[in-house]
């Protein structure tokens, strides 16, 4: 299902907006997660059981890490949660791709599962990442109701194509939020700006740039622009979609956050990934690069910690190395800019 189609705004939308507002506010957590369990099955019911292992093993790896008493215990937690929810994220995501590099590197006959990716998923796992890594270190308490929880990694606006949404910044408003008249009304706006982009943009510029791929040996004028339309169609769909889940969100009562702030405009690699999927670019800073040391260490180590940030970049955006080779290019730039700027 998907957010511009016909049946999520006539029929999806509306049925589990009125049913979030007509029942008790105690219960509105429930019915959210009622409805994005829906949203997420219709499209792979098999996979609604991935989130809900998800769920249930990350909230209780939450209660584990809260209730350890020891260093020791805590970081065993954060260990097989974190090594859990990456494993599940490689098994379904780049597990064909290893097996692929393996046959080619060996000669041998290495087989490939054959599992089709869950939607989401590379979203989800990074969400629950954050959520024991934020208990761990303290920035946010456990969350104690598991519905709470629930509804914080399936929230279904945000749940295909971001933005990632960290648990600190929501645990307050899983419990604390007011929906408001004029925020719905922010809502609804937004929600139509990102249709905008999305259907009339987005989706018009898909068609110039494919009918130049056809072409087999364009002219420069129809090459170059073949290339702008796909420059711009790649940005108007992820930022229409990251529009319309930010609209849906204050719909309600979240505040979700920022994923785009006209990235084309930059006038550095560095400032056009403080642009480009902020939330991303976030979440590898807050969780890996300072982690890792950031750049309070030497200058070696500092780029090493950017390359590992930077081929890991491009992986998560797709199983493959030529994903890796285009987080490496990003990152080459941005040591470069480092360096000599």
């Amino acid at each position: 299902m998907v957010f511009s189609s016909l049946f999520f705004v006539f029929v999806f939308l509306p049925v589990s907006l009125a049913a979030y507002y007509l029942v008790p506010r105690r219960g509105r957590n429930l019915c959210l997660m009622l409805f994005s369990l829906v949203f997420y099955a219709w499209g792979e019911p098999v996979y609604v059981l991935l989130m809900l292992f998800a769920v249930c093993f990350d909230y209780a790896a939450g209660r584990l890490m809260e209730r350890a008493k020891s260093p020791r215990g805590r970081k065993a937690v954060l260990a097989v949660a974190v090594c859990a929810d990456l494993g599940m994220l490689g098994f379904f995501k780049y597990a064909g791709l290893f097996a692929q590099t393996a046959a080619a590197l060996t000669g041998l006959p290495v087989p490939a599962p054959q599992v089709a990716l869950p939607i989401g998923i590379s979203f989800y796992t990074f969400e629950s990442i954050s959520y024991i890594v934020d208990v761990y270190r303290g920035d946010a308490p456990a969350q104690k109701n598991f519905v709470s929880f629930g509804t914080y990694l399936s929230l279904f606006p945000h749940l295909t194509a971001g933005p990632i949404i960290r648990y600190r910044d929501m645990a307050a408003q899983l419990e604390g939020r007011r929906p408001t008249k004029a925020q719905f009304c922010e809502g609804c706006r937004r929600f139509l700006l990102g249709m905008f982009k999305k259907v009339l943009l987005a989706d018009q510029l898909a068609q110039i740039a494919q009918q130049v791929h056809w072409f087999g040996s364009p002219s420069v004028l129809s090459a170059w622009a073949g290339a702008l339309a796909f420059t711009f169609q790649i940005y108007f769909d992820f930022a229409g979609y990251t529009d319309m889940a930010v609209g849906i969100g204050r719909m309600f009562g979240f505040i979700l956050p920022e994923n785009f702030d006209l990235p084309y405009i930059s006038r550095s690699a560095r400032e056009f990934w403080r642009r480009w999927h902020m939330t991303l670019g976030g979440w590898f800073r807050d969780y890996l690069y300072i982690p890792l040391g950031g750049n309070r260490c030497s200058r070696l180590k500092n780029i090493r910690n950017l390359a590992v940030v930077w081929v890991l970049t491009g992986l998560w955006h797709g199983a493959s190395w030529n994903f890796a080779l285009w987080g490496a290019y990003w990152g080459v730039l941005i040591i470069c800019e480092k360096l000599f700027l």
